[in-house]
Parts: C-alpha cells; structure tokens; sequence
C-alpha cells in the first residue's frame, strides 16, 4: 500500500485558514499532535538507499540528491546539518536509521514512456529489488522533469511497499517527482508561489535548481515517514489509507514563527539570497522541513532560535 500526499488540498486549507483564524489563534486551544506506534517494524540500522533515475538528469542535479541522501548519516558536516535533523527518527522506537547510498541505475531511455501509472512505479522499484541482495534497504524511484506521473499534482511523491519477489520480502519503496515544469506551486513550495494562499515572493533555492530543490523536501519528508512507517503499522495519525507521518504531520514549517503560508525564520546566504537550514557533505546546503518529535510530541524544526551577527550563527537546537 501507498501513502499519498495532497499538496493541493493542503494549500486550499491554507487559504481559508489565514482569514478570521489569524486574529482568533491565540483564542484556540491546539490539540496535542500524537503520532501513534501501530506496534509494526520499523527501518533501523544500517539501511541502504538504491536509486533508480527515470528519464533524464544531469550529473550535477544526481550529485545533489547523493549529496543529500549521505548527508543525513554524516557528523562532519557543521551545524545546523542534515544529520542533525536526522538525528530526530532515533528518538522513534528501536534507535538509529543510518542512510547509505548503494547502486544507481540510470534510466535515460524512458523505457516505460513519459507518462507513467502507478503501476509503473511500483514495476520499477520491483524490479531493483529483484537484482538487489539488500534485505534492509529503500528503493528511490526519481522521475525527471518531463516525465508525467499519474496524480502528480495531488501528492508530488508517494512511498509504499513492494510485492516479494522470488520469495524474497517486501521491502520499501519511495518515488518523488522533479516539479519543476509540473505543479511548482504545489511540489516546489517555498521556493516557488503557491498556486492558493498569500503570494509571498518564492525563497531562492539553495542549490540553485527549483526542481531539484524541491525534491529534497519532498525526499527528506518522504524517507523520514518511511523508515518511521514503512509498511502502515508504524508510526502515523489518522486513517492508515491516509495517515500523517513524521514530516506530514508538521507540513509548512521549516523554522521558527512559521505559520500557513510563512515557512518560519530560515538561514540567508548574503551573497546568493538563498535561503537554507541544513548544512550537508561537499559544501551543500538544504532546506528541511519540521519532523515530528515522539519524546515532546512537537513538531522540531532544524532551526529552532538564532541569531546572526557579522556571519557568525548562534543557534539553539
């Protein structure tokens, strides 16, 4: 089974909730956010990442997203950094997910078309996992720019569990799409006007690439709900047909006095104007999105107060 996320809804939420809701806030007693434990398994230890490029990326936009992806496993990068918002699924049952990259396999040649199904996808990660010896491992489906996905704009990437193969078992799958011709508004946000809501100008993407950009934060929000809920018996609130998971529970904010609309105080290159809140490996630089917290039942954005002075950052996490 799949876990779909509706960007669009959510946005149309957005735009009713900034009316009279602003000024009574303050009124209304917030329920607590509890993500339940369905007593399912978990991913933890050493879990590696094998991904599948569909369609065409160049090396840059691939080194990126590997960049990324071994980011969240590496002390060595400074602070505030992926690792240390990664940090955050140990605190789920079971202990630590360490992210590893294993085998690429380049799809250049759109074998299955442009405009691929549901299907398509989960033939994909199937695939993979029959050539692959992994037992613990996550299959990353990344489809390119020009490659149309089957209600692309009501999720902007999915994650499941594949059938077993040869008697081998099912293992967790993850597909998320390059937005940046297909749904920007919905895919891409911050870095690009939501398509409902306020229209505040767009933050400029760190690594200088909308699409790319935007697939990280849909990549870091759907990796963190897979190894916290991989097969729908793990953590999640909701419905499991629908559940919010450790990111999707906290969707919209990525520092501190974020609202509906306003993704929070960030991190701002003086010299590009990128905005960021994570350092990576290579000099890399991302924006995460707020991760749900089991020992406080918060949400816990990366940036939780800072203050910068003459390029030096105080910061309290």
């Amino acid at each position: 089974m799949t876990r779909n996320y509706n960007f669009a809804i959510l946005f149309s939420v957005i735009a009713v909730l900034l009316l009279p809701a602003l000024t009574s806030a303050a009124l209304v007693e917030q329920q607590p956010l509890v993500l339940q434990y369905h007593n399912g398994q978990l991913l933890k230890g050493r879990i590696t990442v094998n991904l599948v490029w569909y369609g065409s990326f160049t090396p840059i936009q691939r080194s990126i997203i590997v960049d990324f992806i071994n980011s969240l496993s590496s002390p060595s990068a400074k602070l505030p950094s992926a690792a240390s918002w990664w940090k955050t699924t140990e605190n789920y049952k079971g202990g630590s997910s360490a992210l590893v990259v294993g085998k690429q396999f380049l799809h250049s040649a759109y074998t299955l078309g442009k405009s691929l199904k549901n299907k398509d996808l989960m033939a994909l990660a199937s695939k993979f996992n029959a050539q692959s010896n992994e037992l613990s491992a996550i299959t990353v489906v990344l489809t390119a720019k020009d490659v149309a996905v089957e209600g692309f704009c009501m999720r902007c990437g999915t994650h499941g569990s594949t059938r077993p193969v040869n008697g081998k078992p099912r293992t967790a799958y993850v597909w998320v799409g390059n937005s940046e011709t297909q749904c920007p508004g919905q895919c891409a946000w911050p870095f690009h006007q939501p398509i409902y809501g306020p229209q505040t100008p767009p933050l400029v993407a760190p690594n200088g690439d909308v699409g790319i950009d935007g697939m990280i934060i849909n990549l870091a929000t759907l990796l963190a709900g897979t190894v916290t809920n991989p097969f729908n018996n793990g953590y999640f609130q909701g419905p499991a047909t629908a559940p919010l998971e450790a990111v999707t529970a906290c969707t919209g904010a990525f520092g501190s006095g974020s609202y509906p609309g306003y993704p929070g105080q960030v991190l701002v290159d003086k010299a590009s104007g990128a905005s960021f809140n994570a350092y990576g490996l290579s000099g890399r630089r991302y924006l995460l999105p707020a991760m749900w917290d089991p020992q406080t039942s918060k949400c816990r954005t990366l940036l939780l107060e800072f203050i910068i002075f003459d390029h030096q950052l105080i910061i309290n996490v």
